[in-house]
């Protein structure tokens, strides 16, 4: 579910770097009487995401304009499918022209590479989770992105939960120590996780209670050899070294999550265009 107050967050900061004091070509060159239909159009085969943000960003330079989706968030289509129709003030829609494409080829971007990891790992139990790995400033854009594409959400930010790493066990001493201060302190609803990349540390993070374990960085084989030391008594996630390569034989080892930063970190832009018609 899309964050509202981050979005517009993310739609005023953009348009701060893109437009800057004023959009001088279109002031210049576009009579403000000037009136047209804009296509959405994507260039390629892609999971769509992003229209309602897109919508938002035409909207917030042209409250009154026609917006009409001819997509929605979490379809795949083809190449030159129309993914929306916007009609309005020719020189407020041409201004939001670049950020809402921005937006809507990146979140789409993210999306489409999340589902072909999603894709991988069908007819297994595992699932695929995101992390916080994301472009400074655009989390709650690339979160809900992930999601669309059929991945979970794993922290949204530091509140939502305790993560344990090698770095907090190396200050407290032990892995047992660093448990025991998060459950003493921290909110009774709250999951600990804990990152273990050796088979005892797994073995002690089991006996310290930890509601999930991160087996971060370790080959299929000692996978599976968390797997069947847990018996199913602690949700375990694989990390690291994950791709589209590997995420199969991870999946299979049966792990229960699989977190991947490339699906926001890596996902290469997709093209999506714009095509205006003047109105008659």
């Amino acid at each position: 579910m899309l964050e509202w107050p981050s979005v517009h967050r993310i739609i005023a900061a953009a348009f701060a770097e893109d437009v800057g004091a004023i959009d001088l070509t279109s002031e210049t060159v576009i009579p403000a009487e000037a009136r047209a239909t804009f296509v959405l159009r994507t260039r390629e085969t892609i999971v769509v995401c992003g229209i309602d943000v897109a919508e938002a960003v035409f909207r917030s330079r042209a409250p009154q304009c026609g917006f009409e989706a001819g997509a929605k968030d979490g379809a795949k289509v083809e190449k030159g499918t129309v993914l929306a129709t916007v009609t309005g003030p020719a020189r407020a829609l041409l201004t939001a022209e670049r950020t809402a494409l921005n937006l809507l080829s990146h979140m789409s971007a993210v999306a489409t590479v999340t589902r072909r990891y999603v894709e991988r790992i069908e007819g297994t139990k595992a699932q695929l989770i995101d992390t916080r790995k994301t472009t400074p400033g655009l989390r709650a854009i690339e979160k809900h992105a992930t999601s669309v594409g059929g991945a979970r959400n794993h922290r949204l930010d530091l509140a939502g939960g305790i993560m344990i790493k090698d770095n907090h066990i190396s200050v407290c001493g032990s892995i047992a120590a660093a448990v025991a201060r998060a459950r003493a302190t921290a909110p009774v609803l709250t999951k600990i996780e804990v990152e273990c990349d050796r088979l005892d540390q797994v073995k002690e993070a089991v006996e310290a209670g930890a509601d999930v374990i991160m087996l971060d960085n370790m080959k299929p084989p000692m996978l599976a050899e968390a797997v069947a030391m847990v018996a199913g008594r602690v949700p375990l996630e694989a990390s690291g070294g994950v791709n589209l390569d590997t995420i199969r034989a991870i999946a299979e080892t049966g792990v229960d999550f699989i977190s991947v930063g490339r699906i926001t970190q890596g996902a290469p832009p997709v093209d999506i265009g714009l095509d205006a018609t003047i109105e008659a």
